[in-house]
Parts: structure tokens; sequence; C-alpha cells
């Protein structure tokens, strides 16, 4: 029998979805990132003050990675439930853990009065944090993706990306603000708790705002046409993606790190090398974070509208590349001290980084059917940033203390955007996929890949 299109978003119902996953995904990575300017800043000192200070830097983004480690967990479980129970109530769980742990990361003693618990509740409520992120953004980009207009997908679908500057624009300004006006003793007394401690408001804005938004009407037509055939749920979802959709998983895993492993060299571990190597104040190198998470946000969804026009595939390609050509000269304008060169190495590193964070969200999207597509596009996300992400702060701080040098730091970025070329290249361009889905769950091929302009069946 054939099934009704799920008719479109309204105007004024497809921006009140886009805020929804923008405002939830800007505070998960507010939070998220948080931790990881807090860990270069303050906590090798507040944790692990008996270390060597660059030992204590690698012990403290070693907490960082552990945040890494529990998301494959997190996109499991909530990719899981999200393709069984729906988008909606997946994402208001996720922000509630996410915000919990970082309002409790605020309450925390450190190692001058609780000793060596002070660094274990530190490393738990990571995991909390690590869980949630994991879970979060698959399904804030499926519900913009599978609401919004097929022609103009990437562009929409880029919002929540935006996300991730935002919050690190939230993030990098508070941290900013208070190092401006606090002394280093303020600070490290009391200060840093400031930031941790405001999530708790800003996880109640996010919630009212999550709250008020229908559900994905791609899932529930789906879910609708599986209730309709007894039996016919997708009861495992993970097995049908490594069934079906296992080549997809790879590709996304290789797109995935030049993106996560130049975004965490390029913001977080700057503030390493920038106040160690380069002689700049962590004051001077916060605001050139700050100035450059701004563009960031603003060119993220002009790259989505880009995808639009010429596909994913070139646009992501354009931006694997480009970063792996731009190590090299973004060293080199941070070993010169200046403020203006710090701010154009992180600003040009952040641009060509959006290049592949923008069309991402709707190019992962496309590649999965609608009952395995939370756990498909949540797995190959979050997996790849166990080997990305996760210990990139970490190894270019160890490659930075072997080394003394910027050199093999830039070849690890380059190696990594290598990759992600050749992972994108074996891809197929989506753009033109239709999201809805029609092959039942018994069939040997769910269908995934139907085009915009073709016909429901």
């Amino acid at each position: 029998m054939a099934s009704a299109p799920t008719a479109p978003p309204t105007p004024a119902k497809l921006p009140r979805i886009v805020a929804a996953s923008l405002i939830g995904t800007t505070i998960e990575w507010y939070d998220f990132f948080l931790y990881g300017s807090a860990a270069a800043l303050v906590f090798n000192k507040l944790f692990f003050p008996d270390s060597d200070p660059l030992v204590g830097t690698l012990l403290s983004f070693l907490t960082y990675a552990v945040g890494f480690a529990a998301r494959p967990l997190g996109a499991l479980v909530f990719g899981h439930y999200g393709d069984r129970l729906g988008r909606k109530k997946l994402l208001v769980l996720s922000l509630l853990l996410m915000g919990g742990a970082t309002f409790a990361i605020g309450l925390l003693p450190t190692h001058a009065t609780v000793g060596t618990a002070a660094p274990v509740l530190l490393t738990l409520l990571r995991l909390v944090q690590g869980f949630a992120l994991g879970g979060e953004w698959g399904g804030a980009v499926l519900l913009v993706s599978e609401h919004g207009d097929a022609r103009r997908r990437g562009f929409w679908a880029s919002w929540p990306q935006t996300g991730a500057p935002a919050g690190q624009l939230l993030a990098t300004g508070v941290l900013s603000l208070l190092t401006a006006v606090l002394s280093d003793a303020a600070f490290a007394g009391w200060g840093w708790r400031i930031p941790f401690l405001l999530s708790g408001v800003l996880v109640i804005v996010g919630l009212w705002i999550r709250l008020s938004v229908d559900e994905s009407p791609v899932f529930k037509e789906a879910r609708a046409r599986a209730e309709a055939r007894a039996g016919d749920a997708e009861r495992l979802p993970l097995v049908s993606v490594l069934r079906h959709h296992w080549r997809d998983v790879l590709i996304a895993m290789g797109a995935r790190m030049a993106e996560n492993i130049s975004y965490y060299v390029i913001t977080a571990f700057i503030l390493v090398y920038a106040t160690t190597s380069a002689g700049v104040s962590k004051q001077t190198a916060l605001n050139a974070v700050l100035i450059a998470s701004a563009v960031h946000f603003a060119v993220i969804p002009a790259w989505g509208a880009l995808s639009d026009r010429i596909g994913r595939r070139p646009v992501y390609l354009l931006g694997a590349a480009g970063v792996g050509l731009w190590m090299f000269p973004f060293f080199r304008l941070i070993d010169t001290g200046g403020f203006g060169a710090l701010i154009v190495a992180v600003t040009v590193g952040l641009v060509l980084h959006g290049a592949m964070y923008a069309p991402q969200a709707a190019f992962f999207a496309e590649m999965f059917a609608t009952r395995m597509r939370y756990s498909g596009a949540s797995i190959g996300a979050q997996f790849a940033s166990v080997a990305a992400g996760a210990p990139a702060p970490l190894i270019a701080t160890a490659l930075l203390s072997d080394y003394d040098s910027s050199t093999p730091i830039a070849l690890y970025v380059i190696a990594a955007a290598v990759l992600t070329v050749v992972a994108v290249a074996a891809g197929k361009e989506t753009r033109h996929r239709d999201l809805a889905e029609v092959a039942p769950s018994g069939d040997a091929e769910p269908a995934t890949a139907r085009t915009a302009d073709a016909p429901v069946v």
C-alpha cells in the first residue's frame, strides 16, 4: 500500500525546530568545551598538583579524553532507543545528563581538599558528559534533517552544527571574561567554578525549548509503517546498521578524522602551544579562539548552503585538503607571538574546518535508512571520535614534549587529512537522497536512497 508523503513543516515551524536543536547543541558543546579549556588552563594545578606542569597538562587532557571514550557507548544506547522511541525523548535526556554532570563539576572539591578522590570524581563526571554527548549529536541533526526541506537540507541541517562554535564561543567568552577581571589566584581558587555552575541555568532554557517541538515526521511515518506490519519493528537497529550499512559507517568514521583532530588541535591544544612555546598569554590565546569561533559560527551555514548546490563531497573534500595544507602556516603564524597572526591562524583553520563540519550533518543522515539512522549516524560519528578527537590534544602535547617542535604535530594533522580525503572520495554523493524509507525491516536491502524527486511508494 502506498503511504502518503510526510507534509513538510510550515515556514514558522521549521525555524523553531532548528532553534531547539541549535540551542540544545550549543549548551551541550558549551559544557563539553568548557571542560577542555579548563583542562588546558587550571585543572592540571587543581587536580594534579604534584606533577611537572607539562605532565600535569597531559594528565588533565587524559581526563578530557575519557569523555570521548564514553561517546561510543552513548551513541549505541541513544541510537538504539532513538530509533525505537523517537528523537525528541532522547534529546531531552541527553541535555539533562550533560547539564547535570557539568553543574556537578562546578561543585567538586579539588586535590587540596580530598586528595586523589578529586581526579577520580572529575573523571566519572567526564564520563557522564561523554555518554550524553555521544547521544546528542545524532538526534539533534536528525530532528532537523527529517523535518526540513530536502532541497535545502544541507543548509538547515548545518545549523545544529553551529552549536559547536557557539558552545566554544560561549565557553571561551565566559572564561576570557573571568580571566580578565579576576587575578590568577582568584580564578584558580573559585572563579573557574562559575562557568560550570552557569550550565544549570542554560539547561533549564534548553529544556523549555526542546520540549516544545514535535517528533520527526519521517520517524513517525516509518514507525507507523512498521506497526502496520506485525512484528516488523526494528528490534536491534545496531545489527541492521552493521549488516546493511557497514561501508557507510567506515566512510563516516574516516570522514571525521581530519574534522575532529584538526578542531581540537586548533581550539584546545593551541591554549597549551601558544602559552608554552610562543610566549603568548592565556588571555590573548583565549581572545583569538573567541574571535575565530564567531567567524566559524557564521561560515558554517554558508558551507551548508553550498553543499546543497554542488554536493556534500566537494565541499567536504575542500575542507579536508585545506586543513592539511594550512597546518604549517598555522604554527608559523602562532610562533610569531602576534595577536593578529594568532587570529589569522585560528580563523582560517576554523573556516576550513567548517567546510567539513557543515555538510557532515546532512551527509551522514542521508547515508542511513530511517529506522536505523540515529544508530548509524551516531556510531559512525562517535566511534571515530575515540581515535580522532579524544587523543588529539594528548598526542599533540606529547609530540611537543618529545620533539619541542610543531612539525610532528602538523604532520599528524596532515595524515588525518589524507585519510579523510580517501574516505570521502570513496563515498557516494547523497544530496539528492530522500530520507523517507520504503523497504520493510526484513528486506535484504533496506532502501536508503530515493532521489528527492522520486515518488513515495
